[in-house]
Parts: C-alpha cells; sequence; structure tokens
C-alpha cells in the first residue's frame, strides 16, 4: 500500500488517458446505472442547470462533495451530457488501490496531504487537459463536506491549476440528495455559468479561491431552493430509479391491483413525483460541449 501511494505522489506509470479503456468504460456506466436504478428514485438535472453549448476546448468541471454517490453522478452526467468527450477525474490514491478498475475508466490516484501528490496531481491535470475531446472531473474540496457548510472549501490544487491551464473553462457543479415522496433519494444536479480559466489565472490565489467558491455556492443555493421546494416540474430526468416500499408488501399492492383490474403504481404519492413510466434515461445526443452523435433523438434540453 505504501509503495503505491508513494507511486502515485511521484506520477509514476501511465497515466490515465493512456490506461483509458472504452469497453470497460462502458460497461461501467451500464454497471453504476443499474445500480443508480436500485437504490436512487431518480438522476434530474435542474432545468435552469444544463451546460452551455458550443465549447470544445479545454473544460474542468468542479462539484461540491457531500456523498459516495458523487462519482456515480459524474459518470452517469458525463456519459448523457458530454458523449463526445473523455472524462479523467482524481481519486484518493489508497483507495483507488481497493478498486483498480476504476484506473481503467478515467480515475487516478492522488495521494492526500502530501507536496508530491499535489505536483503529481497538477502534471496529469495539466496532461489531461492538453488532450483533445478529453475533460477533468473533481470534487472542489477534496474531501466530503456537508452542503449547507459555507464557504465551500476549494483545495488547493483546483486553485492552481487555471495557472497551468489559462485556457480552460471552469464549470461549476451542485449535487444534493434529498429525500422527496419515496423511501430512495433523489440525485438532483445543476451546472453554472463557467469561469473562463484566463480571468481566475490573473488573479492573485486568494482572489482565486474566492472566485471559484462564490461561483460554486451560487449554484448550490439555487439547486437547494428546488430541492426544498420538492417540485419535480423544475427538473429534467436524466434517470428513473426504484419506486415504492418494495418487498412483499409491495407484492402484495400488485396483486390487489391485479385482482381488482387496475394499473398498478408503486409510487407513495403520483402527484408529487413527477415521473411517468418509461426507462428514463436522457437520450443521448451532440454533446453539450462539442463532440459527436450516439443516439436517434435529441439530447437533454433540445427536444
Amino acid at each position: 500500500m505504501a509503495r503505491r501511494g508513494a507511486a502515485a505522489a511521484r506520477g509514476a506509470g501511465p497515466g490515465p488517458a493512456a490506461l483509458f479503456s472504452p469497453w470497460r468504460h462502458a460497461f461501467f456506466c451500464r454497471a453504476f446505472a443499474r445500480h443508480a436504478r436500485r437504490h436512487l428514485r431518480a438522476v434530474r438535472l435542474a432545468a435552469w442547470g444544463v451546460p452551455e453549448a458550443g465549447w470544445d476546448g479545454p473544460l474542468v468541471v468542479y462539484a461540491n462533495h457531500p456523498s459516495w454517490w458523487d462519482g456515480v453522478a459524474f459518470l452517469l452526467l458525463a456519459d448523457a451530457l458530454f458523449p463526445g468527450r473523455r472524462m479523467m477525474t482524481p481519486m484518493d490514491a489508497e483507495a483507488l488501490a481497493k478498486y483498480g478498475f476504476m484506473r481503467r475508466i478515467g480515475v487516478f490516484g492522488v495521494a492526500q496531504h502530501s507536496v508530491l501528490g499535489a505536483l503529481a496531481f497538477l502534471r496529469v491535470a495539466e496532461e489531461v487537459l492538453a488532450l483533445p475531446g478529453h475533460m477533468l472531473w473533481l470534487n472542489a474540496p477534496g474531501r466530503f463536506v456537508d452542503v449547507r457548510q459555507r464557504p465551500v472549501p476549494i483545495a488547493p490544487g483546483l486553485v492552481r491549476l487555471a495557472e497551468l491551464a489559462p485556457r480552460a473553462r471552469f464549470l461549476p457543479l451542485a449535487l444534493e440528495y434529498p429525500f422527496w415522496s419515496e423511501q430512495a433519494p433523489e440525485m438532483l444536479a445543476a451546472f453554472g455559468p463557467p469561469l473562463e480559466g484566463a480571468a481566475l489565472a490573473a488573479m492573485d490565489r486568494v482572489a482565486r479561491e474566492a472566485a471559484l467558491a462564490r461561483a460554486l455556492e451560487a449554484v448550490m443555493d439555487r439547486l437547494a431552493t428546488d430541492a426544498m421546494a420538492r417540485d419535480p416540474s423544475r427538473f429534467l430526468p436524466v434517470l428513473r430509479g426504484r419506486a415504492g416500499m418494495g418487498g412483499v408488501y409491495q407484492v402484495w399492492r400488485r396483486l390487489g391491483a391485479l385482482v381488482r383490474g387496475r394499473r398498478f403504481d408503486p409510487r407513495h404519492d403520483p402527484r408529487a413525483d413527477g415521473l411517468e413510466g418509461g426507462e428514463n434515461m436522457v437520450s443521448k445526443g451532440p454533446s453539450a460541449f462539442g463532440g459527436g452523435f450516439k443516439g436517434g433523438k435529441a439530447p437533454l434540453g433540445r427536444r
């Protein structure tokens, strides 16, 4: 374990772009989507929080870090909204050692609380952002932080990144996981307006950290307002998950509906849920930030 952590700190071995396996990535996207369907009520994107179209340059998506689910959110949102790009994302090197497969789907290890680890992160991030069709996603605090904490912590590596990638855009992403009317939680997401890397690089580091935090907090605060409203019409569905209680009671309810000749609806409060039947995943199309076409329907926000 120590040797692997030291190697990650030095940045030894091939980078995430070289290790990336398209078929493994596609497989695990499907696997994590299935996992989300089983354990979440829905994945929803705020209608006002769809990323702007037309940018195909270097891109950094930086998010808050409230939950274990954030990594799943990265995969699902990147796959649905940016199909023409490959996502690379850092992870604690010791944690990554437990999940070796993740190295083949764009995840790279970073040694925490280490100068060498910070330098290695910046080197890999700069390499990723120099590659056409690639993007960097990361959790801004570098650790788990409650959605209500203010100011939102910004890791030093993210603050430094604009100096190495002034051509990049920095796109804030807010994530939240409230419980609404069903047993399973919601995954709510929203993107904010991008920040230009050149403008960030022109600031001193204290001002840059504050600018990154303000932009992220603004998106988080607006998403929190929509979460508290519990109004699904404010969101676009990305993925439809589990409804109802499940288990023996749900089987009993289903049989009762069948006996009465009624359509069975497992939802606790259909009026508050906003999701009807159907296979739910946002269809893939042109990436919001450029790229290829992976489906026959219009993408999210262009129906």
